[in-house]
């Protein structure tokens, strides 16, 4: 009786440590904390009076000015002025694309690296350019009552655009500079940005891929990590290294203490913060949820393939690596938009602007309908969303088998016109290589049946079991199932048959009942209504998130940041660890570790070294701190960015978040969000003595050429 008593007693004790946090707490207890929009500061609104409270330390103007044009935008990532003749640093990761552009024969810079020895070897990214802030005004009347003219949701979007065309038409037309007004806080403020543009970008150092993505997929999105995910260019103009001397981050190789203040500047992509609960609900049904599923299923069917035809195996993981980063930032935002505490959170937070808001009688008036008309376009949305989804073709992620049956009603609708009103490939003349194209000659079927697969799952999650296409097309079946139905059921297994059903004309395929074709005259149609009414509902929608902009920065002003939306910012942290899998994690990793990894693992992909990193220089001193994490607030676009000390100088390059920062897309976490970053003691180190890159290194350290 004794024993059975202690197996209970230790099964529920057991049973509560297992069991998930919110299932134990209280879900109308929680409360929104204070950071939960994040740090993701406009240096419209710099927050000196935070950083005084916060650090002891208050930066002035000119330290703000500095650190701004310091800072550099590139098309999809961060960079920074790291010396005074314009050398700039970015991630690895936002020039991996640049460098098959810039190879000659017999090279291979993705591989193996680059550097330049000299100016005359720094090699011009063609189409490429870099964004310096140079101009913040703010143009919030001017946008605002433009925007509050018409007479409807649609005629006062229609004049708010003109309005921001007009102004930076303007800037544009007097300074030359490339002009852009930003909406911040949701439309309760714009600013007037002009950026000076530098067309001239060159390649000086990139890392070998091994070193600077060292882990590959599996350490993505991980810590501890061991990546010099780096690479620097150069701005020129007039054929002439930019003389940056005023405005640029000179490195520090002092390190950073526990408990100094450090600073991330740069460009964050999305955050959806502010958003009401009701515009989050839907993401969380609708948007991430098809996102979801797409990459997660395509990301577990692949591993499959690999198991099928094993000779195509580095095909298969080459895509999965592709697909990786994207497959775990959204089901990471998924996950964390499932999670009833996260949630709870934000709903409290909702409350709470309520609340100041409806306890306000000049508030009220103006915006205390807000959430109730955004619930209302949320809704409406939910009628059109699913269905341009389940509709769509996607070029990445579609079955051909969609593309040929939408090739097919091309050719019929043509056909139908009279000759001289056809597009050029439909007349009698190039008619015949027209049909013959319908089907590709070269079809993967093995891929395409996959593609069909998850196409298959989508379409019936949006449009449910019981819609007429979802029968047509899949009868009752699921997975792997579906796929066998709509094929056994279909000519466009045989390629000649779809040939042969092209060459017989308009009619035979408007009449035809494959699946396929079925598909695309049942849904094609209707699909560009159906993204019409979309557009109206988010047009009047953004109407409405003005409003709610407007009564957040009424209610709570500068004391939280605005939404990221690709514009500068500055985000404070500090060196913290946390707590994960029954560990801590350190603060920072050294090279130790890089070749404890390396040993570990076999000296395997993706955690294999290139050759010049597999025999250690005696120089060399593996204790030098390798990555870091701190509490600095970053997402996507911030890839590149400077995090530098109070006296404005490098310590580090953010390169990555941890797996629990993800949910920093609607919610900011501080006790496990954690910035990835690489110290600058490490770069310097690894450019000297690994790559032998010494002119590059004495830059660095000097902040200017020899």
């Amino acid at each position: 009786m004794k024993k059975a008593l202690l197996i209970s007693t230790m099964m529920l004790i057991l049973f509560a440590f297992v069991l998930p946090l919110q299932a134990q707490v209280n879900l109308d207890t929680v409360k929104s904390q204070k950071f939960d929009t994040g740090k993701m500061w406009s240096f419209d609104y710099p927050p000196v009076e935070f950083f005084k409270q916060t650090y002891g330390i208050t930066p002035d103007e000119s330290w703000f000015e500095d650190v701004r044009l310091s800072a550099l935008r590139l098309p999809n990532c961060t960079s920074s002025f790291v010396s005074e003749d314009g050398l700039m640093m970015t991630n690895h990761h936002c020039a991996r694309g640049l460098l098959d552009l810039l190879k000659k024969d017999g090279e291979d810079l993705v591989k193996n690296g680059f550097f330049a020895k000299t100016l005359a070897e720094e090699r011009k990214i063609p189409n490429y350019y870099a964004d310096q802030l140079v101009l913040i005004k703010d143009v919030t009347d001017e946008v605002q009552k433009a925007a509050e003219t018409g007479a409807n949701a649609e005629e006062k979007a229609k004049n708010k655009a003109a309005k921001i065309k007009e102004i930076t038409d303007n800037l544009t037309k007097e300074s030359g500079l490339i002009a852009q007004v930003v909406s911040l806080f949701n439309g309760a403020k714009f600013s007037l940005y002009g950026y000076k543009r530098y067309t001239d970008i060159r390649l000086v150092f990139a890392p070998d891929m091994q070193i600077a993505y060292f882990g590959g997929d599996f350490d993505n999105f991980t810590y501890p990590r061991y990546n010099l995910d780096c690479s620097f260019f150069r701005a020129y103009e007039n054929d002439k290294p930019v003389n940056s001397s005023e405005h640029f981050y000179k490195f520090s190789l002092a390190g950073i203490k526990p408990g100094e203040p450090i600073f991330t500047v740069g460009n964050p992509g999305t955050t959806q913060r502010l958003k009401t609960v009701a515009q989050l609900e839907y993401y969380r049904d609708v948007t991430y949820k098809n996102q979801a599923y797409i990459l997660n299923t395509y990301y577990d069917l692949l591993e499959k393939l690999k198991s099928v035809e094993p000779k195509r195996a580095d095909e298969f993981e080459k895509i999965r690596v592709n697909i990786g980063n994207s497959q775990k930032v959204i089901s990471s935002i998924y996950n964390g938009l499932i999670d009833p505490y996260l949630m709870a959170r934000k709903k409290d937070f909702q409350k709470k602007l309520q609340e100041a808001v409806w306890n306000n009688p000049e508030l009220k008036s103006q915006y205390g309908m807000v959430w109730e008309n955004i619930e209302k376009t949320r809704s409406e949305m939910r009628k059109y969303g699913p269905k341009i989804t389940a509709f769509s073709l996607n070029p990445l992620f579609s079955a051909k088998y969609f593309t040929i049956a939408k090739n097919l009603m091309d050719l019929a609708k043509e056909l139908q016109k009279p000759e001289d009103q056809r597009a050029a490939q439909y007349r009698t003349t190039k008619l015949d290589s027209t049909v013959n194209a319908v089907y590709p000659e070269k079809f993967d079927k093995l891929m395409e049946d996959t593609k069909l697969e998850i196409q298959a799952g989508l379409i019936r999650m949006n449009l449910g079991d019981n819609d007429p296409i979802v029968k047509k097309l899949f009868g009752d079946k699921k997975g792997k199932d579906a796929v066998n139905y709509i094929l056994a059921n279909s000519i466009f297994v045989n390629r000649d048959k779809v040939i042969d059903l092209a060459k017989n004309g308009a009619d035979a395929i408007m009449k035809s009942e494959d699946p396929f074709i079925y598909f695309i005259k049942e849904t094609q149609d209707k699909l560009p209504e159906l993204q019409k009414m979309a557009r109206e509902v988010t047009s009047t929608e953004q109407v409405f998130d003005d409003m709610l902009g407007q009564a957040i920065f009424k209610v709570y002003g500068t004391s939280i940041p605005p939404d990221a939306n690709f514009t500068l910012r500055i985000s404070d942290g500090v060196l913290k660890g946390w707590d994960y899998n029954g560990t801590k994690a350190p603060l920072f990793t050294t090279f130790y570790g890089l070749y404890d990894r390396w040993y570990s693992f076999g000296k395997e992909y993706p955690w294999d070294l290139h050759e010049r990193w597999q025999k250690v220089p005696a120089d060399f001193n593996l204790d030098t701190p390798f990555d870091f994490i701190s509490t600095n607030d970053i997402v996507g676009g911030n890839s590149g960015s400077a995090i530098i000390n109070q006296k404005a100088e490098v310590v580090g390059l953010a390169f990555d978040g941890n797996m629990d920062s993800i949910v920093g897309n609607f919610i900011y976490m501080p006790h496990n969000n954690r910035c990835v970053a690489v110290d600058a003691r490490a770069l310097v180190h690894a450019i000297d003595k690994i790559y032998k890159a010494e002119r590059l290194a004495d830059e660095l350290k000097d902040g200017k050429m020899k």
